[in-house]
């Protein structure tokens, strides 16, 4: 194909890259708004309410870890912990093979209420799929699992 029947195609895609840009944008928007309702709703602020589900999956997590997995620095999760402890949600232990390390795990409130979050999302979740045409369900997913594996591709040639 020469340089002249590639312009079309170009700017197709270079109006094709900002619409995703737009939507991408909105959705996020979206889904930003939703997480500060639901720390509303669960009288979290947004960090508390990103760091308690991090224990879905976790019975014990280090400050370390913690930061690791939201990416912020340890004196931030210090900070979150505080406020979590004193919501009576999370306990703080001693590492028994390393005094040094403090462990943190959920109280049975705060296993209550990572299970209230995680009914509330999967409602939110099944309300979006409900609100699709029944034809327009498999679609959409399929494109959004085509979108996220060429978001990783991108990924990954941006970090080599």
């Amino acid at each position: 194909m020469n340089d002249k029947a590639k312009k079309p195609f170009e700017k197709l895609a270079a109006y094709q890259g900002e619409k995703l840009k737009e939507l991408i944008e909105g959705i996020i928007h979206c889904c930003q708004e939703r997480i500060l309702f639901q720390s509303q709703k669960f009288d979290l602020t947004p960090a508390e309410l990103r760091c308690i589900l991090l224990f879905k999956s976790e019975k014990y997590l280090t400050v370390k870890g913690i930061a690791q997995k939201l990416e912020v620095a340890r004196s931030r999760v210090t900070k979150i912990m505080e406020g979590l402890i004193l919501k009576k949600l999370v306990q703080c232990i001693d590492d028994p093979e390393d005094g040094r390390v403090k462990l943190f795990s959920l109280t049975p409130a705060g296993q209550k209420k990572t299970g209230e979050i995680d009914g509330f999302i999967k409602e939110i979740h099944h309300q979006l799929v409900v609100n699709l045409k029944i034809g327009d369900r498999k679609p959409v997913l399929h494109s959004l699992e085509i979108l996220r594996s060429s978001m990783e591709i991108v990924k990954e040639r941006l970090l080599y």
